[in-house]
Formats: C-alpha cells, structure tokens, sequence
C-alpha cells in the first residue's frame, strides 16, 4: 500500500482500538559507557517523539508495549517494564498530528478520535544500541538514537516521560537489579561499575562500589578473564541462577 493509503487504514481503526488509552515506550539503549533514548521523527513536521501507539480490544497493555517495541526495533524478547500513568487532563496539544494528517491530504474534525484526551501507560525497554535497526512508522521519516543528555524538545509531555523513565530506572538499579539486562551473560566488575556510573551519571568509588555488589550476594565468580597481558586479570561475574 501507498502511505496515504497506509495512513488512511490507521484513521479508520479507531473502533478496534480500546478508547483514550495510549502506550509511550521509553527505549534505552547502553553500549560502551553511553546510555541514549529511541525517538522518532515526524514527516514534514520535523517534531520529535517517542515511539508509541495505541492498545487493540484484543490485546493488554504489556502486549501492546511488545508489539510497539518489536515494530519499532527488530529486537524480541528484551527487558521491558511499565513504570508510570500520564493522565494529566491537559498533557499538550495535538497540533502535531493535524500538521502530519494535513500534509498527507487528511483534514481532521475536532471530534476525531485521533485528537480526544488520552491517557498514557509508560513503559522503559533496556537494549544494547549497537544491535538495534531503528525503524519509523508510518507517521515518521526516520528513528534513531539521541544521547541521553541531548533529548530535544519533544511533542506533547513526552520529555517529562523520558525524565521520569530515567528516575525509575536509577531507582530500580537495585532494587530489581535491572541494569544487568544491559550486560552479557559475563561480566567484569569494571563493567558492571561503568553501566552503573552511565546510568547514574556520576563516578562511583571502586572499593565501595564492589563491596556493595558482593554484598548483595547475587552475583557467582565463574572464572578470570585473560587477556595476554602480565598484570594480574580481572574475574569474571554473573548473576547467580535461581532454584
């Protein structure tokens, strides 16, 4: 199909979707001490946001979510948590996707079900960059990666989506240890304190930093790691295997 044509398949789908629900998806990615955010770009607009969508009568959330992060990245079975409930009753205006319509010959009616309040479900995804092909809908010229301290603005509360995102994921970096998600199955302690330091955005000292990892005794030495050299090689971690 055509885009208009693509497009005009959406705007007729309103009925199959559950009504003024939405799903934002917060896609972070880590790779070598960099920590970024997935955002897409709307066509003639030149409008940032974050990749989204609606929920179909047939489907919860959390598989809305999935079904979002696997068009949107390519990648299946990654790390995706629901974190927080926009409903503010006046989170932005909607003037981005009557510019978007418009320039696709669409003219919205006020009443449109596109332009009605909706009430956000937010959901943070943890992958690594390097592995992603980002791909844009069918309302987006393109999606690619945007450094976390480099987030433009964004339409509508999307930018306080990102910074509450990124306030739940340093608070869950202990609590439900979700950085590991952003390692290999091995890992250095180095590692893991650079992933921890990214996130966190601040240096940690070494000898506190792995007395409260070990500490924790979620973590199984498996072997060192040799690398050629003469100084003395690191041990290699991983999280131990639950019963």
């Amino acid at each position: 199909m055509t885009p208009s044509q693509n497009i005009k398949k959406f705007l007729e789908t309103g009925p199959e979707y559950l009504p003024s629900i939405s799903v934002d998806c917060v896609i972070f990615g880590f790779h070598e001490r960099q920590l970024k955010v997935l955002l897409l770009e709307f066509k003639h607009t030149k409008a940032f946001a974050l990749p989204g969508g609606f929920v179909f009568k047939g489907e919860s959330t959390d598989e809305a979510a999935t079904r979002i992060l696997w068009e949107r990245t390519g990648v299946k079975d990654i790390y995706l948590e629901q974190f927080y409930t926009f409903g503010e009753q006046n989170r932005g205006n909607w003037d981005v996707h009557k510019a978007t319509m418009s320039s696709h010959g669409f003219e919205l009616e006020t009443e449109h079900w596109l332009l009605q309040r909706f009430i956000s479900i937010g959901y943070y995804a943890l992958v690594d960059f390097s592995k992603v092909k980002p791909t844009p809908d069918i309302f987006s010229d393109l999606g690619d990666w945007h450094d976390i301290h480099q987030i433009p603005t964004l339409i509508l509360d999307h930018n306080r989506i990102v910074e509450k995102a990124l306030s739940t994921l340093r608070l869950m970096l202990d609590h439900k240890l979700v950085g590991f998600n952003l390692l290999s199955e091995t890992f250095t302690m180095n590692e893991l304190q650079s992933l921890y330091e990214t996130i966190l955005d601040k240096k940690l000292l070494r000898a506190n930093f792995q007395r409260k990892m070990l500490s924790m005794e979620i973590l199984e030495r498996v072997e060192k790691k040799f690398s050629g050299k003469a100084h003395k090689p690191p041990y290699v971690y991983r999280i131990k295997k639950t019963a």
